[in-house]
């Protein structure tokens, strides 16, 4: 869920990323143990200080790899957060999801280019004119459902713990007018990924994270990594996120996920993320074709792909990947092209969040 991917910075109340710039010459692989971890730290503890309750991050650069971290696990502990900690990945769902999507592509069981409606008839009002690539690239022109959802922390406190139905979901997008005409132009809609999860499984006959599941987190050991349906609990080490809502400090780690579906309700962690990005974007999950296709950035979208994205930082680096936020958890994957320089992380809310800072300090030292 959230705003459009690479969107940490939005989540914690930064606005440093995703300004668009002329891309440079990407940084030379051989730049092994170029990256001071002090900086990095001190960026780390700049976020826990402004506002993030506390902050995990994996780091990969060519032969080095190591973990940091900043703030505690709970308010009421001085814990800190686990460097192997599970957390709520909001819309790298998206990512997972539209790997399946494309491996259903080259097996010839799903046509990219083909209408939704022919997978899923009577769903969608316009499942005629909305194909397949227009869902996963968010060129659709469905209204966003979660637009009409209470997502400020007094509103989402009451709907926490409902369960929702795929359906129910896209009702409330399909309640509204298409916000453009497919294939016209570009909105982030959570709904897009909704129909997307239920595409695999009306193809598949079995639930979209079985597909995940089978596909992509057996074959990459991804042990960590988990699709909760409606189960409210992540399991394994953790830290809390939080909101305030009704002028009390409320624990929000623990909701039903089915709101989000297949837009973003999975859980994972830094080095299952890492591992995910670092095998799509070596082309280890997709076939040349669709290889090809996902990292497609065509001119109508602001950089965006079929479930990813690209963004030129400010020093001029280009990165791939995505980001995703849902209450009390934003969260961060990211590469560079050739995959020899990766960051994953996660920041957990806090009661009273300001204004984040240090994200752009940590960007600038592992990527440029």
């Amino acid at each position: 869920m959230g705003k459009r991917g690479i969107a940490l910075a939005a989540a914690v109340g930064l606005a440093v990323v995703g300004v668009a710039g002329p891309a440079v010459a990407e940084p030379s692989a051989d730049r092994g143990g170029r990256i001071d971890r002090q900086v990095v730290q001190r960026a780390l503890d700049e976020m826990a200080r402004t506002g993030a309750q506390g902050v995990q991050v994996r780091v990969v650069d060519g032969r080095q790899e190591f973990t940091a971290r900043s703030g505690t696990a709970r308010v009421d502990s001085p814990r800190p957060v686990p460097t192997d900690g599970r957390f709520r990945v909001g819309s790298i769902t998206k990512t997972f999801v539209s790997t399946v999507v494309l491996q259903l592509v080259g097996e010839g069981r799903v046509e990219l280019d083909a209408p939704v409606g022919r997978y899923l008839p009577g769903l969608l009002p316009d499942g005629d004119r909305i194909t397949v690539r227009h869902v996963l690239q968010h060129t659709s022109g469905l209204f966003n459902y979660t637009a009409a959802l209470p997502l400020d922390p007094d509103g989402f406190v009451t709907i926490r713990d409902k369960t929702w139905t795929p359906a129910e979901l896209v009702a409330l997008s399909t309640a509204r007018p298409l916000d453009f005409e497919p294939g016209t132009s570009w909105n982030y809609s959570n709904t897009n990924y909704v129909v997307a999860g239920m595409l695999v499984e009306k193809v598949t006959g079995r639930p979209y994270g079985v597909a995940v599941e089978q596909r992509i987190l057996r074959p990459l050991g991804l042990r960590g990594t988990s699709v909760p349906g409606t189960r409210s609990e992540i399991p394994g080490p953790h830290a809390h996120g939080y909101v305030r809502a009704g002028g009390q400090v409320v624990d929000i780690t623990e909701i039903n996920p089915s709101v989000a579906y297949a837009a973003g309700e999975m859980i994972s962690t830094t080095a299952d993320l890492d591992r995910f990005v670092d095998a799509l974007l070596d082309g280890r999950l997709l076939r040349p074709a669709q290889q090809a296709e996902l990292t497609t950035m065509p001119p109508i979208t602001p950089g965006y792909g079929l479930g990813i994205e690209d963004t030129d930082l400010p020093c001029g680096v280009k990165v791939r990947g995505h980001g995703g936020g849902i209450p009390g958890y934003s969260s961060l994957m990211l590469s560079t092209l050739d995959t020899k320089t990766r960051l994953t992380a996660s920041v957990t809310s806090a009661p009273d969040p300001g204004a984040v800072a240090g994200l752009e300090e940590l960007l600038n030292e592992v990527f440029c």
